[in-house]
């Protein structure tokens, strides 16, 4: 069963002419990676926050494992069952790389005891090196810095991974590292991967791609 499925979605800005997305169906399954890709403006950010919650359909429904997010805790949705990584990597400056990672935990109730071992786990799983994981997010690399954002992601438990363009300030090589991260998270753990994109070569590494111009999806 899709664990995020899309029925006809339509939204449509206060006071707008055109709607930003415009009846979407698909579906989205965990164990795969997902691309949608576009050119600014046509309407991916918005179908992001649809898909985080953020907003609600004008028209139509989406799902979450078979449940209309309209009728479900939206601040425990998003609390639990997603997360998003951005191209700006939202780490905390002042709290070093194992306490960016500790603190999803920590908010759940997680002691600092139980967090630290765990988040260390996750640190090394995605390439950072314990000597990295007392260093302030400044003294990283853009690459590392977005490793560490998965690493935080995967602490909360949330078998959705929401990106918004999570390459978009990286080379070529650090982009190529991150993506086979996040496919190796859906292929080998059974997360489900959405990302939006304006970059095509991100969008031949996903395992299903959708163009998307002036709110549709196209072919």
């Amino acid at each position: 069963m899709a664990v995020l499925s899309l029925e006809n979605v339509t939204y449509r800005y206060k006071n707008a002419q055109r709607a930003a997305v415009s009846g979407i169906s698909c579906e989205f399954e965990e164990g795969k990676v997902y691309a949608v890709v576009g050119a600014s403006g046509s309407g991916k950010s918005t179908f992001l926050s649809l898909l985080a919650g953020l907003d609600l359909p004008t028209e139509g429904t989406i799902r979450f494992q078979g449940d209309s997010l309209a009728e479900l805790n939206l601040d425990r949705y998003r609390r639990e069952s997603i997360f998003m990584i951005f191209q700006v990597f939202h780490l905390f400056p002042l709290l070093t790389v194992m306490e960016n990672v500790c603190f999803p935990m920590e908010l759940c109730g997680i002691t600092p005891k139980d967090a630290r071992p765990r988040a260390a786990k996750l640190l090394e799983a995605v390439g950072i090196r314990e000597e990295q994981m007392k260093r302030f997010p400044s003294k990283l690399s853009g690459g590392e810095r977005q490793r560490v954002a998965i690493a935080r992601s995967l602490a909360s438990n949330a078998k959705i991974i929401l990106g918004d363009e999570p390459t978009g300030n990286l080379d070529g090589e650090n982009t190529q590292n991150i993506m086979d991260i996040l496919c190796e998270l859906a292929h080998k753990k059974g997360y489900c991967v959405i990302l939006v994109t304006h970059d095509m070569e991100v969008a031949e590494m996903a395992d299903v791609s959708f163009r998307m111009k002036d709110g549709n999806f196209v072919s």
